[in-house]
């Protein structure tokens, strides 16, 4: 098996920190980013193990190799971090708009192209996209854009990077996370009522789907939907 770190780009809070505890569990040295310095080494000492925290800002690409550059050996690579966008084309707002393809379509690339050198040869990578490139909503022009970008990003990424692998997740409304656990029970509800699985997805079930990606040896070039079977309806 490989040896270096896991780093999660993003793991602060929500599925990555939940990733983060699961992996620092399993005895694996841990790596946590997130934009302020304080905050992420907050959350490392909450994960616990052996994990620490690093400040890192995915919407600022040119500073990215300079905040990875203690970092040694890699073997599982995670690029978790997001940023909601309610942005409609009728009233656009180019600035959050350029942030979040910046974050998403450069930022993430420039984290595997920081850290190419130092991959190990079956190191795994995991990146984050969504379903709203699959599902649009009013407010989603850049959501679904960018999304859309991770789905084909991982097969270029599969091909250049042989033969370390190269995988993307796809959760659903996670009904546990900060972001849709206080809504209206209304509003999730029509997800619900439309779903196969007859409730939302959890965390534990979105990092489940990180472990597989990142653990199966045979799995490379894929976009795992983790929905419960809602794009199905």
């Amino acid at each position: 098996m490989a040896k270096g770190v896991s780093l999660i780009v993003g793991g602060t809070s929500g599925i990555g920190k939940h990733l983060a505890g699961v992996l620092a569990a399993r005895g694996e040295e841990v790596v946590i980013t997130g934009r302020d310095a304080a905050r992420a080494e907050a959350a490392a000492r909450e994960v616990g193990g052996n994990t620490r925290g690093l400040a890192l800002d995915l919407a600022e690409p040119a500073t990215i190799a300079g905040r990875l550059a203690g970092l040694g050996s890699v073997k599982n690579l995670v690029i978790a971090a997001i940023e909601r966008d309610d942005n409609s084309v009728r009233k656009f707002d180019a600035a959050r708009a350029q942030r979040l393809v910046t974050l998403k379509l450069v930022g993430y690339p420039e984290v595997v192209h920081t850290l190419a050198s130092r991959l190990a040869p079956d190191a795994s990578i995991v990146l984050f996209g969504g379903l709203a490139k699959e599902r649009p909503y009013p407010g989603s022009t850049t959501v679904t854009t960018v999304n859309g970008g991770i789905n084909n990003m991982v097969k270029t990424l599969a091909v250049e990077l042989a033969p370390v692998r190269v995988n993307a997740v796809h959760p659903g409304i996670v009904g546990d996370t900060p972001a849709w656990a206080g809504k209206p029970p209304e509003v999730l509800q029509r997800v619900v009522a439309r779903t196969p699985l007859g409730r939302l997805v959890t965390t534990e079930e979105v990092t489940g789907s990180v472990l597989f990606l990142l653990d199966n040896q045979g799995i490379n070039g894929i976009n795992v939907y983790v929905d419960g079977g809602w794009l199905l309806t």
